[in-house]
């Protein structure tokens, strides 16, 4: 009788190394799944550890651009801010991996999918209503749910023993002072040391950003052009640079964000699970198109449209940050910002300094800017004398609230 399939999210970890046994020895055949969403790791030498683990396949994935293209850049152009201030980095990568690991399933005939995020967090949810909506007939194997597995690992002690036990190539050898996560859109930092809230985060720990101290005095200026809300190429003429390739072009943002200290947050947000968790990002790229793309709309989104999108923004990150990118809501809120974002085209000059992301001017081929309109010396086709009677019928509820007002006043006297 053959062994059933399971295709393991598989990081080379020492959580999913571990995972990647156990499940051999509860009798699974198991294919390892590597996504490359743009962490900076060497992916051969992972694949070769898994393989020395007794992965009966790898799947080394490269999904940079489809990241980038599909989920990236659409958030970023329906303004998806979670709590005000999260770009949802680590939110957006988790269905482009999952969708990934269903297809690898399904065309290898596996009987299940299994993650090794832990029973505490976001990524859990967001991993298994992924399954759930691409492939409800796969099991889901979730060992940091299992109470034999949480019975045999009550923590990294254990499983670095378990790792030595079995012969487990890691890396991993003690505790870290906290857990980071990267891609792409950014990279994140939450967990041990960083539980405290008052804790000040230590300045070796960036990765992807300088502090502003050791910024460079010289500001760096481009121009990013977007058709239809999508970024579609950057410009720095003082360093020769143009760039159309949607990878490339966010991999230099990245580049000249971090140089110049931009995206850095520390923040407590909240989890979906119900518990509050102190998360800092790193998200250099990200916060400079979304500073470009928020000002492209000043000139080229319809007032009206504006507001709409902007009170549907906040729920298309609770959609992002809870995991239901593959879902009936979604594809409703997406279908309404595809109309939003229809013929935002133009481009942004951008200075970058310290921290700062400064819009200096802005241009587009479907602008609603009238220059002679807003002008307060041109007449513009404008007759002020018309304010009189806007102004007029403006005023007349708050007439009526201050003679409510008066009269309730006068009854009590």
């Amino acid at each position: 009788m053959s062994k059933k399939k399971v295709v393991l999210a598989y990081s080379g970890g020492l959580d999913t190394a571990c995972i990647l046994k156990d499940l051999q020895e509860h009798g699974y055949d198991v294919i390892a799944y590597v996504a490359d969403v743009g962490q900076q790791e060497d992916f051969d030498e992972v694949a070769e550890r898994a393989k020395a683990t007794g992965a009966s396949k790898v799947f080394v994935e490269n999904l940079q651009h489809d990241f980038v293209t599909e989920f990236i850049f659409p958030a970023i152009a329906g303004n998806a801010v979670y709590e005000n201030r999260y770009l949802l980095g680590t939110s957006l990568a988790r269905p482009v991996i999952a969708r990934r690991q269903v297809e690898i399933a399904l065309d290898e005939g596996a009987h299940a999918v299994a993650h090794g995020a832990t029973g505490k967090g976001n990524d859990q949810v967001r991993f298994e209503l992924a399954y759930a909506a691409l492939a409800p007939s796969l099991k889901v194997i979730s060992p940091w749910k299992d109470p034999e597995f949480l019975s045999r690992f009550q923590g990294r002690t254990d499983l670095l023993r378990y790792a030595r036990e079995h012969r487990i190539p890691v890396e991993a050898t003690a505790e870290k002072p906290y857990s980071s996560d990267e891609n792409l859109m950014h990279r994140s930092y939450e967990a041990g040391m960083l539980e405290d809230p008052l804790a000040i985060p230590p300045e070796d720990m960036f990765k992807l950003t300088r502090s502003l101290e050791d910024a460079p005095e010289q500001s760096t200026d481009m121009t990013i052009h977007f058709k239809d809300a999508i970024p579609v190429r950057v410009v720095c003429e003082s360093e020769n640079v143009d760039l159309t390739e949607a990878v490339a072009l966010f991999d230099y943002l990245n580049e000249k964000g971090g140089e110049h200290g931009i995206g850095r947050i520390d923040m407590v947000e909240n989890r979906f699970v119900g518990i509050k968790s102190r998360g800092v990002y790193e998200t250099p790229g990200g916060t400079i198109l979304h500073h470009a793309i928020r000002d492209l709309e000043g000139v080229a989104m319809d007032r009206e449209v504006l507001r709409l999108r902007d009170m549907l923004s906040p729920r298309f990150a609770e959609i992002i940050y809870n995991g239901f990118w593959f879902s009936p809501e979604m594809d409703f809120i997406q279908a309404a910002f595809r109309q939003s974002e229809r013929l935002i085209d133009g481009e942004v000059h951008v200075r970058l300094y310290k921290g700062n992301v400064v819009c200096r001017g802005r241009s587009s081929t479907s602008s609603l800017y009238d220059q002679e309109l807003s002008s307060m010396d041109v007449a513009g086709g404008y007759d002020q004398q018309d304010a009189r009677g806007f102004i007029r019928i403006n005023a007349l509820r708050l007439r009526a609230h201050k003679l409510i007002l008066g009269k309730a006043g006068e009854d009590e006297e």
